[in-house]
């Protein structure tokens, strides 16, 4: 017999996924991203977007963005080591270090990039990298680009961390690499006890606040500023303009140290052409409005208390017990699609979220508040998620 083609067996691999509720589509919610979108045909309230403040659709972004295009055009033209590097963005690393209270950062293309950045420059072939077992995708990719020895500890278990850290060899670099908030269910880090696993253990803790910037803390700084912590040396925070802040780019916040040892061999940094002058102008703006507007990070944390207690009433159990990413858990991928499908009828537009995302068994409707919902928005989400799990017998 010959060989299977090899189109056939990408194809039978979908097939594969697709047999047991996987399937994946790119779903168009219309021309642009904001509180209502339009999903196969019908407008839907969003309760799936990551613009938690509100400001992909503010003006001021908008204005910004259109300034600069105008006066500095569309493309940097090379990487940042060439001939990339602009005015904007080295205006909008000193905003970054000082919006983080850190003393450097680096303005990255996305914040995927960043991750794979930080973590595979900072740590290489004999370090060791403690890694949460819930991280993101990006930081787990970036353990394996580092080449360096990956020890994994339970979710949130700092004790368990240290313990590995403590194994690993002293005149090496050791990271300590978790979440600040976990993307899929919206709980907090242990910071406090993860810092101080770090600093017994000369390790370095890299934070990735994605979820965090913007929203939590009390000028919305971040996991540090929730609880109560400032920025020191064995501390590299990384983040996103593409969620609370209403952009696209990534950062690193730190150490001079630790931001001259990314110029010098961050992959993703140096082989990539520098982000456009309008994509720094609008992380700037974001960075601005942050202080400029407080009233939408109180507006959020209003909504996303009345969220939880609406579907507390409806007998629904979210997850975690704070902050804009409210997820109901179904189970399986097909009660998730079912309840997925039973919203869009209601609708609502709030896709399921299955594995490989979220582990086996724990798949579910990861709810999102935004600063531009409003109570009515919230009441609608309530009561059509109840509706559509009774429906579906949840």
């Amino acid at each position: 017999m010959g060989e299977r083609p090899v189109l056939e067996i990408l194809k039978d691999r979908v097939a594969a996924k697709q047999a047991v509720g996987l399937t994946r589509r790119l779903v168009s919610v219309g021309p642009a991203c904001g509180r209502h979108v339009t999903v196969r045909g019908r407008r839907c309230l969003l309760m799936a977007s990551n613009d938690y403040l509100g400001l992909a659709g503010h003006p001021r972004l908008a204005a910004a963005a259109q300034e600069a295009a105008a006066a500095c055009g569309t493309g940097s033209g090379a990487s940042r080591l060439i001939s990339g590097t602009l005015e904007s963005h080295l205006e909008l690393e000193w905003a970054i270090a000082r919006f983080k209270h850190a003393p450097a950062a680096l303005f990255f293309p996305t914040g995927y990039m960043t991750n794979l950045g930080v973590v595979s420059t900072l740590a290489g072939e004999g370090d060791l990298i403690v890694s949460d077992a819930l991280n993101h995708a990006s930081l787990i990719d970036a353990c394996r680009l580092s080449r360096a020895q990956v020890a994994v500890f339970p979710h949130g278990d700092a004790a368990r961390a240290e313990e590995l850290l403590a194994q690993g060899p002293a005149d090496r670099v050791k990271l300590l690499v978790s979440d600040g908030v976990f993307s899929m269910d919206g709980e907090l880090a242990p910071v406090p006890e993860l810092l101080a696993a770090a600093r017994r253990q000369n390790a370095l803790l890299v934070i990735d606040d994605a979820h965090a910037t913007g929203v939590w803390g009390a000028t919305g700084r971040g996991t540090l500023e929730h609880y109560g912590l400032e920025p020191e040396p064995q501390v590299v925070m990384a983040g996103t303009f593409s969620k609370a802040l209403g952009g696209l780019g990534g950062f690193a916040a730190g150490a001079p140290e630790v931001i001259e040892a990314l110029v010098h061999g961050a992959r993703s940094l140096l082989y990539s052409t520098a982000p456009p002058p309008a994509q720094a102008a609008v992380a700037l703006a974001g960075l601005e409005l942050v202080d400029a507007e407080p009233w939408r990070r109180e507006h959020l944390c209003a909504l996303s208390a009345l969220l939880r207690r609406r579907l507390a009433e409806a007998g629904l159990t979210s997850v975690g017990r704070a902050g804009p990413i409210v997820p109901v858990l179904t189970g399986s991928a097909q009660a998730s699609l079912q309840l997925a499908e039973g919203l869009w009828e209601r609708g609502i537009f709030a896709p399921a979220v299955r594995p490989p995302t979220v582990p086996e068994g724990a798949s579910r409707i990861r709810l999102t508040v935004t600063a531009a919902h409003q109570e009515s928005d919230i009441e609608q989400a309530a009561q059509a998620l109840a509706d559509a799990a009774r429906e579906a017998g949840l």
